[in-house]
């Protein structure tokens, strides 16, 4: 059959319009039907006509949907648009149809250049005033009005029973869907003019001009597939003066476009996207399985819940078909659609639990499809680079979120998380620090990965910073330190450095943090910036970093904090003495951590330990420093093995006495047991605290009371109920029974004088069991025999005798 034979076939006079639903997948059966039919000598659709030149990458075997077309503005790479495609969105059939034919495909709404400045700037002309539309107008949902017409109160129900269980195999006119959808669009403009889309007037035109262009060059063989809403107006009458008129003075920008990888989750309605329908999952299997899709979505269904370890056989595989099929028939459908398939499986499969009915929505309904792209698309050189770098270290992109654990003493676990770390720091959050299962060491790092499209966006973004991700990485880093405004900021980009294994940046970073730091005079600032440098010497250990010029550096702000504190610490009301807490408490773990590193040979530094203990006892003794902070001060110093539990019961003693107030002794409780430096069982060890604090709250007078009680309250708040429970327990057995009991069994409160042997003796077996002794003396006991039978080998003669 000719080409003119086969285009007399189709509807009328004029190019084929093809109305579709965007990610249709019976849009997209009835797109390839009619175009077997009508054989067109070109194919226009709706796209940006920049994408011309990518239309040969989508017959490339790397090409596998969903994919999006990225458009960017050179100048301005953040500012950015997609057009996702999948394999049933009707577009992309209608590309490989051309490409598989030899036909030309030309894609005719308004260029990107066009639709990134209108995003970025409001057009000075109102969009009204050049469709003539009048008012703006709430925005038309089409497929809701038709379905709403129709009596349905789901527009996506009305769509499968209208489209998707149509088939399409046996449509004896195939160009009657599109002929239907056509007369039902022009009736809804009829009735609610533009819809409340005021760019669609200017794109309609943009895509008139396109349609006429092509129509002098192949004739009136031309089939334009694109939404069903905008076919109307590419039949209505215009002349091309007016659609010249429309796009006259449009703001545009310079714009470079490609191919990449899109997902499943991103094509949903739930992740915002305009045109996205609620189950990409579904869709995507009606499209490939067109025979028996109820029998095939639930064996899929199985097959995942098998792999969740639940038990589903066939038996319950043939029940949910048998039920979906009821439903289907009992609510009036023609086929079961997705809701009866899932009422299906939360009956049958799921046993009427919604909680793996959630699993199969997420990971079927939805889906984590990530797709991919050729090599051959254009891209900026950080994205060659970032994927150059993926192969190498065999860390490849995934939708669906996954842990990786790694072992930072292996080079190649080494190489990706320096490699997702100076991501991080050029803004690319393809990963994301997660806390280590079974270790706190700095050498095992655990990270969250998940890879969205947005990202592409992000690495193009990163390209002005150089053309390899640690190039561009080492020149963020040296730029964010000489723009670093805070000294926390600079400390928090020097170990950002060590993490990335960015060396070259390191001296910049350096005179930054050297510079802010001698400016800086707030203790507060020096202290919060204080644990970034000491976490940062500990991460250069495992890495073998040079980390001597940060020692050095660490040293002198440690110093800076010793002399500055003290000082600082006076006349607090109580949220800035709270804060300062934070910062001891801060500091404290920094100087522990620390300890010697601090002290490199030569350096003139000594171990930072014992002067920090000297300014814990200048703040612990100082009247005018806040309780909270006193308190806290002697705490700490118990906790060192500085002060003896007899000196901290004299202070609390001094504090607890009469002569001071209510809500200044509150607030020292509060910062001796307060927070989550195990107070509660401080309390409980030691009776004599714990008499003193009982002692004192129930001497506070009772216009006192409610001014402490919150205090009080949020203080022992934060323990565990077991402990609190063991703290009542205490208290309600008096203070004269505990101090007597407690000094009558010379021993720790709550424990007998003596260890208890047979108690012991009973979980000797239970423990010999979990070391496995048993298993082991046992083979003892067997090599002691085997070697006196072979010193005696007439012990066996013996035995037989006997």
């Amino acid at each position: 059959m000719s080409d003119d034979t086969a285009w007399r076939r189709s509807p009328g006079p004029g190019p084929l319009l093809l109305g579709v639903r965007h990610h249709g997948p019976g849009s997209a059966r009835a797109v390839r039907a009619a175009l077997d039919a009508a054989r067109p000598r070109a194919v226009l659709i709706e796209g940006p006509p920049e994408a011309d030149a990518l239309v040969p990458l989508a017959a490339d075997p790397e090409m596998r949907p969903p994919v999006a077309l990225l458009a960017h503005a050179v100048d301005e790479p953040g500012r950015s648009a997609f057009w996702p495609l999948a394999d049933f969105s009707p577009e992309w059939v209608a590309l490989r149809w051309a490409l598989e034919h030899e036909v030309p495909a030309r894609f005719i709404d308004l260029p990107a250049t066009h639709t990134l400045a209108w995003e970025r700037q409001e057009d000075p002309r109102e969009p009204e005033d050049r469709s003539g539309a009048g008012q703006q107008q709430v925005r038309v949902d089409p497929l809701a009005a038709l379905a709403e017409a129709a009596g349905y109160d789901d527009p996506e129900r009305w769509w499968e029973d209208v489209v998707e269980h149509r088939g399409g195999a046996g449509e004896r006119d195939v160009f009657a869907p599109f002929t239907a959808v056509a007369e039902a669009m022009g009736a809804l403009r009829e009735t609610y003019g533009g819809g409340g889309r005021d760019r669609d007037p200017v794109r309609e035109a943009h895509m008139r001009l396109r349609l006429r262009a092509a129509q002098r060059e192949f004739g009136e063989q031309i089939a334009v597939v694109c939404g069903a809403w905008h076919v109307p107006a590419l039949r209505a009458k215009s002349t091309v003066a007016a659609d010249r008129e429309l796009l006259k003075g449009l703001p545009r920008v310079k714009a470079d476009m490609t191919w990449v990888p899109w997902t499943n989750r991103r094509l949903a309605r739930a992740s915002g996207y305009g045109a996205g329908i609620d189950s990409p999952g579904w869709y995507g299997h009606l499209f490939r399985a067109p025979d028996r899709p109820v029998e095939r979505w639930l064996t899929k269904v199985a097959g995942l819940l098998r792999e969740e370890d639940r038990i589903v056989s066939s038996a319950h595989v043939i029940e949910a078909v048998r039920l979906a099929e009821t439903l289907a028939v009992m609510r009036g459908r023609p086929l079961p659609g997705l809701g009866e398939t899932t009422d299906a499986v939360r009956a049958v499969l799921c046993e009427g639990s919604d909680v793996p009915l959630a699993l199969v929505h997420d990971r079927l309904v939805v889906g984590d499809v990530l797709g991919e792209v050729p090599e051959a698309a254009p891209a900026v050189p950080l994205q060659r680079d970032l994927a150059r770098e993926q192969r190498r270290l065999r860390l490849k992109p995934e939708a669906l979120e996954r842990e990786l654990e790694l072992d930072l003493r292996k080079e190649g676990d080494a190489g990706r998380s320096r490699l997702l770390h100076r991501l991080r720091l050029l803004g690319v959050g393809w990963g994301e620090p997660a806390q280590s299962r079974g270790s706190t060491g700095t050498f095992r790092e655990t990270w969250r990965l998940r890879w969205e499209p947005e990202l592409s966006v992000r690495v193009a973004e990163a390209g002005v910073w150089g053309t390899t991700v640690e190039g561009a990485a080492t020149a963020r880093a040296e730029a964010d330190a000489v723009q670093a405004s805070a000294l926390a900021d600079v400390t928090g980009l020097a170990e950002h450095c060590l993490l990335a294994g960015l060396p070259d940046a390191l001296p910049v970073v350096m005179r930054a943090l050297a510079d802010r730091a001698a400016l800086d005079t707030d203790v507060g600032r020096l202290a919060q910036a204080l644990p970034a440098l000491v976490r940062s010497l500990r991460y250069g250990d495992v890495r073998g970093t040079d980390t001597r010029a940060l020692a050095e550096v660490a040293a002198g702000l440690a110093e800076r904090v010793f002399v500055g504190l003290p000082p600082a610490c006076t006349a607090l009301d109580a949220d800035a003495a709270d804060e300062m807490r934070g910062h001891v408490d801060a500091v404290h773990t920094a100087v522990g951590l620390l300890g010697e590193a601090a002290a490199p040979a030569g350096s003139g530094h000594s171990d930072l330990r014992p002067r920090w203990r000297a300014v814990l006892r200048t703040l612990s003794g100082r009247d005018t420093v806040p309780g909270v902070l006193r308190g806290r001060a002697v705490r700490i110093l118990l906790d060192e093995g500085e002060l003896g539990p007899q000196e901290a019961a004299r202070l609390m003693g001094l504090v607890l006495s009469p002569g001071t107030p209510p809500a200044d002794a509150a607030a020292w409780i509060e910062g001796f047991v307060g927070g989550s430096g195990g107070g509660g069982m401080l309390l409980v060890h030691d009776e004599r605290l714990l008499g003193l604090v009982d002692a004192w709250l129930t001497g506070v007078p009772a216009e006192a009371f409610t001014d402490v009680l919150p205090l009080l309250r949020r203080t022992f708040s934060v323990y565990e109920p077991g402990v609190r429970r063991t703290i009542g327990e205490l208290v309600r057995r008096g203070p004269g029974e505990r101090l007597q009991g407690a000094g009558q069994a010379g021993g720790t409160p709550g424990f007998g004088a003596e260890p208890d042997a047979g108690r012991a003796d009973a979980v000797l077996p239970v423990l010999r069991l979990l070391l496995g002794l048993d298993e082991l003396d046992a083979a003892e006991d067997a090599s002691e025999d085997a070697v006196e039978d072979a010193a005696n080998p007439d012990n066996d003669l013996v035995e037989a005798g006997r």
